[in-house]
């Protein structure tokens, strides 16, 4: 995620900078914050007009997850419960979780406001039903 990126270059720290880890934990906190996402915004998107404040519930449930993925993870590779706590709230004071939150809260918006708008493909000129 570019965002997740970008926090790193601009505080020059690893996302997650305890050594030892390896991408299990992030890859983990990804998957499980995806999966709430789509599970959240498919349950929104069922109601005929669902509600734009239903995005700022998105995207801190995402956080969440990502954070309680990270954790379980974490606790599951090096056994530390004072561990896995450190790097939750790194990721929570480094920047990487506010990223998350915004991020999944744009694309809840946007899936929210395509839902709305009834919104369908682009079709071009001459696949369109001529009015006679």
């Amino acid at each position: 995620m570019f965002g997740l990126g970008a926090v790193s270059v601009a505080t020059d720290t690893d996302i997650i900078s305890v050594p030892g880890l390896g991408q299990g934990p992030g890859v983990t906190g990804m998957l499980v914050s995806l999966l709430v996402f789509a599970l959240m915004l498919g349950l929104t998107l069922r109601r005929s007009h669902p509600s734009y404040v239903a995005a700022l519930a998105i995207s801190l449930a995402t956080a969440l997850g990502h954070l309680v993925g990270v954790w379980a993870a974490v606790l599951i590779g090096t056994g530390g419960v004072v561990t896995a706590t450190a790097v939750a709230g790194d990721l929570v004071r480094g920047g990487p979780s506010a990223v998350l939150v915004v991020a999944a809260a744009i694309a809840a918006w946007s899936g929210i406001a395509l839902r709305r708008t009834r919104s369908a493909r682009p079709r071009w000129p001459w696949e369109r039903e001529e009015e006679e």
